[in-house]
């Protein structure tokens, strides 16, 4: 590698260490370091919530994907973007007063529990629980994913490129916290837009313009170009059903939570949509770009875990040295960005949701901030385990996390958002009916059974917590009161 692309990336590394030293200055009590103390603006936590929702995928595993598969790639984003706009406009600004009406909730186990005044903890600890599960593989997809990056542009073998890029992403969110996390992410969401828009248009410029680019892709394989060749009704239905993850992912609804005030709402929503929509756009045109530009020298066509190289080939192939090393910053911000959050709620789970809940309910601030930084450090060595696999892919290890989170949380969320007949028992049911569809579901294929496990998981979920509340008796006079202020 240059020296040049080395220096530059490593400014960066110094950077965002340097945010979790002055966060971890800023970080007081729990709240501070899970939530930040509830007081994001609108575009840092827009920002940070496209960036942790994104991660590698954006720049590794679509970009991939649609070199792969061509435009058949254009259902998921069809499919991210309206549940990601959904997502924004009816959640964002209901959750946001309702965890504060409800006893201030600081995590989404928190909010469950005091939504339903549920004294038993059972609610609390199944929702921690689901999260620790899927949370690791999503954790473990972006360490592949820089690992991916290290591998490929150090020369280094896959098992160290996975050691140094989890050092790094550990050390600032073991200090800083949410604070930390946030205006990482800021920085390298901006990073990963900028990416985004340079690494298409270049590409695009390279092999002669766009419909050069369309008659080269096309004159290959005339597919790469068809929409409508996803394979068939089951395959696009999938690939659509990936926007209802979105109600549901715990590292994007606490950015909801955390804003400021509820009317930063619309704001936060302008900020985001836009920054997605042209990040996805670009991560197609980069893959398309990509079968036209190495047609003569194909990565790995056809083959989706080996394609997901192609943004890292380009930065290298058409950058000078010190550009590349931005480029290369940027794919380790899209990892980074999620990686931390995720940690982050799992670690706030483990502290909030286990610790203090079941074995020490008079824990200091101070002890609950210590444990969530252990629990940084231990989800993240499950996370390394199940990464060890060289041929582990981004995109497959996402879609699963993507999928328990969607189908476990999402109708959970929703519904005690709009409906007040819900009950404790339908969100518990519901939660656990969720993963275990998705579970199950990933382990049969064929027929039916090729359909993306986040859709039976989420109707199946949805179904148990109307049936288990319409049989169960009424939430309580205070649970429909406390409903009735959120909603005001």
């Amino acid at each position: 590698m240059d020296a040049a692309t080395l220096i530059t990336f490593i400014i960066y590394l110094v950077g965002m260490l340097l945010i979790g030293v002055i966060s971890y200055r800023l970080t007081s009590d729990l709240s501070d370091y899970v939530l930040g103390g509830r007081r994001l603006g609108p575009g840092v936590a827009a920002l940070s919530a496209g960036a942790s929702d994104m991660s590698s995928w954006l720049l590794l595993g679509l970009p991939g994907y649609a070199y792969a598969a061509g435009m058949d790639a254009l259902w998921i984003c069809v499919g991210l973007a309206v549940g990601a706009y959904l997502n924004w406009q009816f959640v964002a600004k209901r959750l946001r007063t309702y965890t504060e009406v409800a006893n201030d909730s600081i995590t989404v186990p928190d909010f469950f529990e005091n939504r339903f005044k549920d004294n038993s903890k059972i609610l609390r600890v199944i929702s921690a629980l689901v999260t620790l599960i899927f949370f690791t593989f999503y954790t473990s997809s972006g360490l592949v994913g820089g690992a991916l990056l290290f591998e490929e542009s150090f020369g280094m073998t896959y098992t160290t490129s996975l050691w140094i890029g989890a050092i790094v992403i550990i050390s600032y969110t073991f200090l800083g916290g949410f604070l930390a996390v946030s205006w990482t992410d800021f920085i390298q969401g901006i990073l990963m837009f900028l990416a985004l828009i340079i690494v298409p248009i270049v590409a695009v410029s390279k092999v002669g313009g766009w419909n050069e680019m369309t008659n080269t892709v096309g004159s290959m394989d005339a597919s790469y170009l068809d929409a409508f060749d996803a394979g068939g009704a089951i395959a696009v239905i999938s690939l659509l059903a990936w926007g209802l993850g979105y109600f549901g992912q715990p590292h994007i609804i606490t950015r909801f939570m955390a804003l400021r005030s509820p009317k930063d709402v619309p704001t936060a929503r302008l900020i985001g949509m836009a920054w997605m929509v042209v990040g996805l756009f670009g991560a197609i045109l980069t893959g398309l770009a990509g079968i036209a530009y190495f047609a003569n020298d194909p990565l790995i066509a056809g083959d989706v875990d080996n394609s997901e190289k192609v943004f890292i080939f380009f930065t290298d192939v058409l950058f000078n040295p010190w550009v590349s090393g931005i480029l290369l910053a940027a794919i380790l911000s899209a990892i980074m960005s999620t990686i931390d959050s995720q940690l982050l709620v799992s670690s706030s789970a483990l502290a909030e949701d286990f610790y203090k809940a079941i074995f020490r309910k008079n824990a200091s601030q101070k002890e609950l901030v210590w444990v969530g930084r252990i629990g940084v450090l231990a989800i993240a060595l499950f996370a390394l385990i199940l990464a060890q696999n060289p041929e582990s892919s981004v995109l497959e290890l996402v879609s699963y996390a993507w999928a328990g989170f969607g189908a476990a949380f999402g109708p959970v969320i929703i519904l005690s958002l709009f409906w007040k007949r819900m009950t404790r028992n339908g969100a518990l049911v519901g939660m656990i009916v969720g993963a275990i569809t998705v579970i199950v579901w990933k382990q049969i294929t064929g027929g039916i059974f090729d359909l993306y496990e986040i859709l039976p998981g989420f109707i199946l979920c949805t179904l148990a917590i109307f049936i288990v509340s319409m049989v169960d008796k009424e939430p309580s006079k205070e649970i429909l009161a406390e409903f009735e202020a959120a909603r005001k």
